[in-house]
C-alpha cells in the first residue's frame, strides 16, 4: 500500500528537552502546552492539521505533525486567539528566567506534490498513509522511483 493524494505534504515536527529534571516549573507548563494545542486542532479540522503522532522519549518529547498546507500552519501560529501563542510567549519567558533548563525545536518541511513516496507492508496505514487514506501500490506505480515520478 501507498499514500493516496497528489497534493503537497506538510510535515511539522515540534520537540522540547528537559535539560534539568529538577526545573518542573521550567519545563512542565511547555510538556502540558502541546496536548492542549494538539486538541485544539483536532477539534477543528479547518485549522488544516491531518493528523498527528506523539514521538516521547526520556528527555526528548516530540510530535510528528501533518497539515493541509503551509499557509493553514503558519495561519495557526500567528492565531491570537488560539493555544499557539500564550504557549509561546510563556515559553519565552520561562526560557529567559529559566537560563537553559529546557529547550524547545521545531522543524517543517513543505514537500511539494510528487515529491514524496510511501510504501506500508503487513501493517495498518501509518503515517502520511494514516491521515490520507492509502491505495495500492499499483496506482501511484509499482516502483518508488515512479511513485516520486523520476
Amino acid at each position: 500500500m501507498t499514500a493516496d493524494g497528489d497534493g503537497e505534504a506538510v510535515v511539522f515536527l515540534v520537540g522540547m528537552r528537559v535539560n534539568s529534571w529538577w526545573a518542573v516549573r521550567s519545563w512542565l507548563p511547555v510538556f502540558l502546552a502541546m496536548p492542549r494545542m494538539i486538541k485544539e486542532q483536532a477539534r477543528d479540522r479547518e485549522r488544516g492539521m491531518l493528523g498527528y503522532r506523539f514521538l516521547p522519549g526520556l528527555r526528548n518529547f516530540a510530535v510528528l505533525q501533518y497539515w493541509e498546507s503551509m499557509d493553514k500552519l503558519l495561519a495557526y501560529a500567528v492565531d491570537q486567539g488560539g493555544e499557539h501563542r500564550p504557549a509561546w510567549t510563556a515559553y519565552n519567558r520561562r526560557a529567559r528566567a529559566g537560563r537553559g533548563k529546557v529547550g524547545f525545536w521545531h522543524e517543517t518541511y513543505a514537500v511539494p506534490a510528487g515529491s514524496y513516496e510511501s510504501i506500508y507492508a503487513n501493517m495498518p496505514p501509518h503515517g502520511l498513509g494514516a491521515v490520507r487514506g492509502v491505495v495500492p501500490v499499483g496506482r501511484r506505480g509499482e516502483r518508488a522511483a515512479d511513485r516520486l515520478g523520476v
